[in-house]
């Protein structure tokens, strides 16, 4: 059975090979053979011309092998195919039976798209590509395009390159490992890792794959993919960028990194305006800026980026939270000038160090330019600082006053001084049983405090209008708390990822609420200071 099968695809084969076209013979100044160098062989001399399928061959000198139907060509070797493309090399072997042409030594490739120049080249008429083992540079009206391995598709006009790809214009270059280049649109898809450089600017783009338009300068990338700018990094699982417009987008595991300023800032959807010097980020964005001892995240719904290093502001918008380690916050909305260092907390703010909950109508806080470490804290208008008994958690330590100015130290709060109607209430206890044993309450004009790992550990009073010491006993139950007391834990973002937990309905609910309590204590308090502000004033008369 197996030699039936044997013969049945011999017999295949070999009617296969009978209906093969023969090259043929068009011109040549001289014919010849020489049996004993080149047994079976027809030697062609001067202006030889043969034809095989629709292609030309046209060379000085040749040897045809008829019955191999093969055809060796030396000097000045053009191959023509109808009008798609002009071949010409030093050498050339042509194969009729598989319609293969391998041709060697100065090889230069034309059709109506590009001009390719290599050193060896093979040309598979059957499936019609070139396709060159070493170097090879193609040149069409925009680009040039040079890489160690590459095929070139004759219907799609398309160049596989592999291997130290470059393609080269007046504003790009573009480098990768593994990229397909048509001719007839100038598009380049990459599937390895690439680069694309501006010429004019020094912008680069690496992707892993994605394409680049060198028409438009356009590109669109889905691995891996980086944008560098001036100053400013971009990564992301997808990147478009039309660098003509300055206008870049990214989809997925965001990044933007500011090398001058030291701040990433993360998120799942970004716009890049490069002309305007501005992005805007969002779905789960969030603010990272890179401390000393460890960084300050700040996340809101949108996070909007304008303006030149100089002159450059952070804009978070809506449920914005704040978390660093040793301090946390939230508010409505976060404005931060980087030139001047200020960061301001809008609508409803409140700032947690340590165990102490600090809120006013406004609070700010400053960055050292230079040093980029917190400098300094301010809390203006009805300020108030909270801090939760260590021992009975129904009882607070409290501080309130009309501003609060507090002062960093390697980023932890070293002081504070409330400025200006100023009231603390204390729960005493003793140091070594924590026994609560007395209860004072005082009102001055200023109190200044010592913090050390965010607790207080010296008190200083100016100008003190009134103050009392109770036993617990006797302490009045009504005054444990100041008016405008609203005690704010269960929103306070204790980790990282707490800052993305959005607030339930039922503690939006409950904030509503407190805010509207807020208001009405605010309304209190302006009586009351005006009424302590005239008492001093007549102790000091």
């Amino acid at each position: 059975m197996k030699r039936v099968f044997l013969f049945i695809s011999i017999i295949a084969a070999v009617n296969l090979f009978s209906q093969t076209k023969r090259i043929k013979i068009l011109s040549s100044k001289l014919t010849t053979t020489d049996e004993e160098k080149l047994p079976g062989a027809t030697i062609l001399i001067g202006d030889v011309r043969v034809s095989h399928e629709g292609a030309t061959l046209d060379c000085k000198r040749a040897v045809l092998y008829k019955e191999k139907n093969l055809f060796k060509a030396v000097g000045e070797v053009v191959i023509e195919q109808g009008d798609s493309i002009i071949q010409y090399s030093d050498f050339a072997n042509y194969d009729a039976n598989t319609k293969i042409a391998k041709s060697w030594g100065n090889v230069e490739v034309n059709d109506k798209e590009m001009k390719l120049t290599t050193d060896t080249l093979y040309f598979n008429r059957s499936k019609q590509l070139l396709f060159y083992p070493t170097k090879g540079k193609i040149r069409d009206k925009k680009n040039t395009l040079t890489s160690n391995k590459g095929t070139y598709y004759l219907k799609d006009k398309k160049f596989t390159a592999k291997t130290k790809v470059k393609v080269v214009n007046p504003e790009n270059l573009l480098n990768s490992d593994h990229l397909d280049y048509y001719t007839n649109s100038n598009l380049a898809y990459i599937y390895g890792p690439s680069t694309v450089f501006n010429l004019k600017d020094s912008t680069k783009i690496y992707a892993e794959r994605g394409f680049f338009d060198t028409n438009t300068d356009i590109s669109y990338f889905v691995k891996n993919a980086k944008l560098y700018l001036k100053e400013k990094t971009i990564e992301g699982d997808s990147l478009y960028y039309d660098k003509r417009k300055g206008f870049a987008s990214a989809n997925n595991r965001i990044k933007v990194i500011d090398t001058v300023q030291k701040t990433v800032i993360k998120g799942n959807y970004a716009e890049i305006f490069e002309l305007q010097d501005s992005l805007f980020i969002i779905k789960k964005p969030v603010a990272i800026s890179i401390l000393e001892k460890d960084s300050l995240y700040v996340h809101g719904d949108t996070i909007l980026m304008t303006g030149k290093k100089d002159n450059r502001i952070i804009r978070t918008y809506h449920n914005v939270k704040i978390f660093k380690e040793n301090l946390q916050g939230k508010c409505d909305s976060i404005h931060t000038n980087q030139s001047t260092g200020l960061t301001r907390m809008f609508k409803n703010p409140i700032l947690w160090s340590g165990k102490s909950q600090i809120t006013g109508d406004s609070i700010q806080f400053l960055t050292d330019k230079e040093t980029n470490k917190l400098d300094s804290l301010r809390v203006l208008k009805n300020a108030f600082i909270i801090q939760k008994d260590s021992i009975d958690p129904n009882l607070f330590n409290q501080i309130k006053g009309r501003n609060i100015y507090g002062k960093f130290v390697d980023n932890d709060l070293n002081t504070m001084l409330v400025k200006g109607n100023a009231e603390s209430l204390y729960y005493n206890r003793n140091e070594d049983t924590f026994k609560l044993e007395t209860i004072t309450k005082e009102i001055a004009s200023d109190i200044e405090f010592l913090l050390e790992k965010n607790e207080i550990i010296q008190t200083k009073y100016f100008k003190k209008s009134e103050g009392k010491t109770y036993p617990p006993s006797e302490f009045p139950e009504e005054d444990k708390k100041f008016q405008g007391f609203i005690w704010r834990e269960e929103e306070q973002p204790k980790t990282m990822e707490d800052i993305f937990i959005r607030d339930s309905e039922k503690t939006k609910s409950t904030i509503e609420k407190k805010n509207k309590d807020v208001e009405k204590a605010k309304e209190k308090l302006k009586k009351e200071n005006i009424k302590r502000s005239k008492l001093i004033e007549e102790e000091e008369e």
